[in-house]
């Protein structure tokens, strides 16, 4: 099909909660926005619902416009019992007036759910432009987290407004078999990830290994720390480096005091590229993953990696045995002796590593971004009428 982006200006609005942190789906999404701002020319829009004073942590370019609605649905847990209710009530007619004005302004082409929370009202007021969702998370995470029943009534109402979107986009093959569920036109495009992009790479030769990801139930940060405590009784010249803030930060800050086993906690760093560098080895620990984004990453900077094989991410990334492991049946046991062949063994780290750089450039831009091209176009064709 011949671009029509050559001769067509598309304009785009992107609609999320807030993008306010240095976190993996705000990477993703400044590097796809950029991409289509600048290398095609697009005019993007990206609407926050309740960014406040933060400053965007990923500088823009200039074809994307930020506004944000100033509807902070979070003051609804201010409250208790029949008010919250009230309250809920309000603030979403507010959103709703809020987004509809939005919609009226930019007048898009083709509008992208970023945040699932936001798809019943956007597809109250999307009329005919086509509305995409994607997905950051996974379709079934509520059962992954144990939720109670008012959260997993609310995700189901969620998912019944997601058969009037015009397409679901999912991060893998597993997670778009269970999106099916919800709508007929699902895709799976993967992550852009913003790999390393210098000549400079990790040596494999620092005693040292890396961990990447939040202070919460779904990374299982304990297991982590279990499997370093088996590392570590042999191996004490190594050391574990933590990159990451959260909700169990203080918890898993105390358990590692206790343990007095060489592992350092550093704050995020926009600069995490060069820190993978710093390190020979990273570990993934989550009990599940809609991607995995440290992986690719990590990869692209020479690391080996090794993760449970969790539903869904690890499984597409990761080539078991080539450049990287990955660990069946959440296996402590495994995961161990994986890693310590790792450390044991320089030339297999340097072998795989080598083949890291090589399989994360599945996830470059230009490999990615002409498949989102690809569905707005077809959308914007139909909408012509083509």
């Amino acid at each position: 099909m011949y671009s029509i982006y050559l001769y067509f200006i598309m304009r785009l609005s992107y609609f999320t909660d807030s993008f306010a942190v240095y976190g993996g789906m705000e990477r993703v999404l400044a590097d796809k926005m950029n991409t289509l701002a600048g290398k095609y020319g697009w005019d993007l829009t990206l609407v926050t619902t309740s960014q406040g004073d933060h400053p965007l942590p990923y500088e823009m370019h200039s074809n994307v416009r930020h506004s944000d609605l100033g509807v902070r649905m979070h003051q609804q847990y201010l409250y208790r019992g029949i008010v919250r209710l009230l309250k809920r009530q309000t603030l979403r007619q507010t959103l709703k007036s809020r987004m509809r004005q939005a919609i009226s302004e930019t007048n898009p082409d083709v509008m992208v759910c970023v945040k699932l929370d936001f798809v019943g009202v956007l597809t109250e007021l999307k009329g005919k432009t086509p509305l995409v969702v994607e997905s950051h998370t996974l379709c079934n995470s509520e059962r992954m987290d144990n939720v109670g029943w008012l959260r997993w009534m609310y995700i189901w109402k969620l998912k019944r407004h997601i058969r009037k979107a015009d397409a679901v986009v999912a991060l893998t093959e597993g997670d778009a078999v269970d999106w099916k569920r919800y709508n007929n036109n699902v895709l799976v495009i993967p992550n852009v990830v913003h790999l390393n992009d210098n000549d400079s790479y990790s040596s494999c030769e620092q005693k040292s290994i890396i961990y990447v990801g939040r202070f919460s139930r779904q990374k299982d940060i304990d297991s982590l720390l279990s499997i370093w405590g088996f590392l570590y009784e042999k191996h004490k010249d190594w050391r574990l480096d933590i990159y990451g803030e959260g909700e169990l930060k203080e918890r898993v800050l105390s358990k590692i005091q206790a343990m007095n086993a060489n592992i350092h906690v550093y704050n995020p760093t926009a600069d995490i590229m060069a820190k993978y560098r710093e390190h020979s080895i990273l570990l993934l620990t989550s009990t599940y993953e809609p991607f995995g984004l440290v992986l690719p990453e990590a990869m692209s900077c020479g690391l080996p990696v090794v993760a449970f094989d969790c539903p869904y991410g690890p499984a597409d990334i990761i080539t078991d045995g080539v450049d990287g492991f990955l660990i069946k049946d959440r296996s402590v046991e495994s995961f161990v002796h994986r890693v310590d062949q790792l450390i044991s063994s320089y030339d297999l780290r340097r072998r795989m590593g080598q083949a890291g750089i090589l399989s994360s450039q599945r996830y470059r831009s230009e490999v990615i971004m002409p498949q989102w091209v690809s569905l707005f176009e077809r959308f914007v064709l139909h909408q012509s009428g083509y």
